[in-house]
């Protein structure tokens, strides 16, 4: 029995899943196995994973077509070894990821969640920057500051955990629209098991480009972000060190998202979609009751999002709000 299992779930996977694969296969640590959750790709992508040879590689086709909830979902319910680790298709291991997730394992036997640095690269694989800096240890409170505050990249590829504390926790949380959050709450649950355990090398690349959270409609992503303010609360009545944290940065976490997504409402046509900027606004203040309650919360004193309330209340400030992100890119 291996050590590790890299767990690729794919649906059309194109020119990147063969760069990932490859960049998989090609591990210095050669103690791991690769399942691959094939969701009824009509690309070629199955037709390509076929031909491959490398007893290390488990193919599980979908018997059916799958959203990518149901696909993820069933990473729980395979056979798996000690360790594992997921990542998306247009993601990329370099060479000494998995030797290093083993280094930092040994140095940190009791961490519930490893990770290391990484590289970011654009749809064609260009360079583009590297994450924000992590500290070594970092516990589920602290984790969760971080998230909350933005002083911190977190993506769903890198991350190492056990098999039987993923399992436990019930896997990736697959009742998230398009898995949105979805990662969040499974990395912030793990990490308060004991901590996160991070190495300072770059590790992986991870690819960002039109995914699915950016194309995402507003509305599945309104009803990602609410589950995950429940989650939170839930959190902070078990930990009062996290119930401290959401006091403290909770205020942060709502205006951002109450901006962004007041923009991303602003944007979609009226025809498409079920709630008004001011509606949503109005949301917010709910959120901000029950997260933080007591703190004073007003989103409207916020020009960006005042001004998205005031140019969706009309057909012409929609059509200039259309036009400037337009002309803005």
């Amino acid at each position: 029995m291996n050590k590790f299992s890299i767990i690729l779930p794919v649906r059309n996977g194109g020119e990147h899943i063969k760069l990932c694969v490859s960049s998989i296969l090609a591990q210095t640590c050669k103690d791991f196995d690769l399942i691959i959750l094939e969701n009824n790709s009509t690309d070629g992508t199955p037709e390509w994973l076929n031909t491959l040879r490398d007893e290390r590689i488990k193919i599980y086709p979908a018997t059916e077509s799958l959203t990518i909830e149901g696909n993820w979902g069933r990473i729980k319910d395979i056979k798996k070894n000690e360790f594992i680790t997921l990542i998306g298709h247009d993601d990329i291991l370099h060479p000494h990821y998995l030797e290093e997730m083993e280094r930092l394992i040994n140095k940190h036997p009791g961490a519930s969640l490893y990770q290391s640095h990484y590289s970011v690269i654009d749809e064609k694989g260009k360079f583009t920057g590297y994450c924000m800096p992590m500290d070594e240890v970092q516990y589920g409170y602290e984790f969760l500051a971080c998230q909350m505050a933005r002083t911190m990249d977190s993506m769903g590829t890198g991350y190492m955990m056990r098999s039987k504390d993923y399992d436990k926790v019930g896997g990736m949380p697959t009742n998230y629209p398009n898995l949105i959050f979805a990662d969040y709450q499974l990395w912030v649950t793990l990490s308060l098991k004991s901590y996160k355990a991070t190495s300072a090398k770059e590790c992986f690349s991870y690819r960002i480009h039109n995914s699915a959270s950016k194309l995402t409609n507003g509305e599945k992503y309104q009803d990602a972000f609410e589950k995950y303010i429940y989650f939170m609360v839930e959190q902070g009545k078990k930990n009062q060190q996290v119930k401290n944290v959401i006091e403290r940065y909770g205020h942060t976490m709502l205006i951002y998202f109450c901006e962004s997504l007041s923009h991303r409402i602003l944007k979609t046509p009226v025809a498409n979609r079920k709630i008004k900027v001011a509606d949503y606004i109005e949301k917010c203040k709910g959120y901000a009751a029950i997260l933080i309650p007591g703190q004073q919360f007003e989103p409207e004193k916020i020009f960006r999002i005042s001004i998205a309330k005031k140019l969706d209340s009309n057909v012409v400030g929609r059509s200039i709000f259309k036009m400037f992100k337009k002309i803005s890119g």
